[in-house]
């Protein structure tokens, strides 16, 4: 599944793995306007194995119904892209009272992440994907995690894109004995609908560049056992202090999990099974 695939970045690289013939999980926030690129995409790859799935990243309540619905169909998951964002220019808050950018760049996915985990669990060898950028911040400020103090559009998209890579750097740690692979990507600087809401128009290269490193992490044999990274142009780039700051992890996790309601727990072999048939049964 690629969260945020009904266009830009996300659109071309669920094309691209269609016609790859995988199975596709198209995601978007408007329910027709998802099902229509699914549609789309299957017809463009000759690929009758493409589904979507609806739920708006600027609603966690949405978020954990859309988990919800995904457990209701699928049994397993093989690849997690986590790759909706969004750069917002004015300091907006959600209905959950969090700041935009925050939420759906990081927040959104840190629940979604966790609440899909037992289903990527019974698919491992199994891999969770992360987009973050090297425009990342290079500091977190828990003070102004969320522009409270002081806002900038740039500042706090880079903050959220950190804020995804200490999650996922965390997120392979605790993965390790599992079979599943976390790593963070910098698809490039590309010509999106983000980077004209938050740079301008002109600028960038096309998504065919980015969706590179989407299909590349998702796909690639050399990134079987790699976990924990940050690539870029395909190879581990070294992150920053702060990245390798386990405090500055942990720290970050533990508050996200007290603001999406919902805690990391392992999920023991035999409740996975019995979750994996459940899901099996009612998906026929």
């Amino acid at each position: 599944m690629i969260t945020g695939s009904t266009d830009g970045i996300g659109r071309q690289a669920a094309l691209e793995l269609a016609q790859m013939q995988m199975d596709v999980i198209v995601h978007g926030r408007n329910l027709k306007k998802t099902q229509e690129a699914a549609l789309g995409i299957k017809k463009q790859a000759g690929n009758n194995n493409i589904d979507f799935i609806a739920g708006d990243f600027s609603s966690l309540s949405d978020v954990k119904r859309m988990a919800a619905d995904f457990h209701q169909k699928y049994a397993k998951l093989d690849v997690l892209l986590n790759n909706v964002g969004v750069w917002e220019k004015e300091r907006l808050v959600t209905q959950d009272g969090f700041e935009m950018t925050f939420q759906v760049n990081y927040l959104a996915h840190f629940l979604l992440t966790l609440s899909l985990l037992d289903l990527i669990k019974n698919a491992a060898p199994s891999r969770i994907v992360g987009v973050s950028s090297t425009a990342q911040a290079n500091a977190l400020d828990f003070n102004n995690l969320q522009g409270e103090q002081s806002f900038n559009g740039y500042i706090q998209y880079g903050a959220s894109k950190l804020c995804d890579l200490l999650f996922t750097i965390e997120l392979a740690n605790q993965l390790r004995t599992s079979n599943i692979t976390a790593n963070c990507l910098h698809p490039g600087v590309i010509a999106t609908k983000l980077l004209r809401n938050g740079v301008g128009p002109n600028i960038g290269d096309p998504v065919t560049n980015g969706a590179k490193m989407h299909v590349y992490l998702a796909t690639s044999p050399e990134m079987e056992s790699v976990t924990g990274e940050f690539i870029v142009d395909k190879h581990p780039f070294r992150v920053g202090d702060v990245c390798q700051d386990e405090m500055v992890r942990k720290k970050l996790w533990q508050l996200s999990e007290k603001m999406v309601g919902i805690k990391f727990a392992a999920v023991p072999k035999k409740a996975a099974k019995k979750i994996a048939k459940k899901a099996a049964k009612k998906s026929k």
